[in-house]
């Protein structure tokens, strides 16, 4: 077997090895009065059919939020990053207050949200955001500022302007940390968003989000529900990881060490 199929394969096996782990626990190690706490995941599959109506709109109201908050996320900390690379008088005015956003806790900030903008998609979209823009403006300003100083210095001799500096070779420069910022935060978003849906999430027009719906089966006793919902969640962070993975192997594949073929 080749090592793409092998890689391909050794995944499945696992998952097919955690199924039965799963039925194992669940038949033989746990009490009997204490196995509804642990659905089987045939069970878990009948959920997925019954529920599907719902955890599809949840999914599509969670994913909306996420992608927004990302989207903003990446977008200020792209415009903030190279404000806070241009100066270090600017770094060390602005970094302590960014620091301190970014350690307010998300249940603190959640009802003073409620409060301006409302429950729902505004609040959820806002708390995304608050997650993932700490890592991405830390990687890029990082990235901006850890410019080889022999480069800069021949792109001087050169006569380059400032802003021939920036795009043509601290931006190409700064992409590696960038993704690695992008990567964190794209893991984080939609935990923001599920996150934003607990604290500040509504039912408005039938459309709450994952971690609203997780709430509701909770308190109703729905197990099987509940697990599928977390299996959402899951799959739904893969999606955001694996584009931005993607995304990150196209820009950087032709010329980024950690693309190019390793020497036997």
């Amino acid at each position: 077997m080749n090592r793409r199929a092998l890689t391909i394969a050794l995944p499945i096996l696992t998952g097919i090895l955690l199924i039965v782990v799963w039925y194992v626990v669940r038949l033989w190690i746990l009490p009997e009065t204490q196995r509804f706490l642990l659905p089987a995941p045939d069970a878990v599959a009948r959920a997925f059919v019954e529920k599907a109506p719902q955890l599809g709109a949840a999914t599509l109201s969670t994913a909306t939020g996420a992608l927004l908050g990302f989207g903003a996320a990446v977008l200020g900390s792209a415009f903030l990053g190279l404000i806070l690379s241009l100066s270090p008088l600017v770094r060390a005015a602005l970094y302590p207050w960014l620091m301190a956003l970014q350690l307010t806790p998300i249940i603190v900030l959640a009802p003073i949200l409620i409060l301006w903008v409302g429950p729902g998609l505004k609040s959820v979209t806002i708390i995304t955001f608050l997650i993932s823009f700490f890592p991405l403006v830390v990687n890029t300003t990082q990235g901006l500022v850890s410019t080889d100083r022999n480069l800069l210095d021949l792109f001087r001799m050169g006569g380059a302007t400032r802003v021939q500096q920036i795009w043509l070779l601290r931006i190409p420069a700064a992409l590696p940390y960038f993704f690695t910022g992008l990567r964190i935060a794209a893991a984080l978003a939609p935990i923001g968003a599920i996150s934003g849906d607990i604290f500040a999430g509504n039912s408005g027009g039938g459309q709450g989000g994952l971690g609203f719906l997780a709430v509701i089966y909770s308190s109703q006793f729905q197990i099987p529900a509940l697990f599928a919902t977390a299996i959402v969640s899951c799959i739904l962070g893969f999606l955001f990881a694996g584009t931005v993975n993607w995304l990150s192997w196209l820009a950087l594949r032709r010329w980024h060490d950690a693309y190019q073929p390793k020497d036997a």
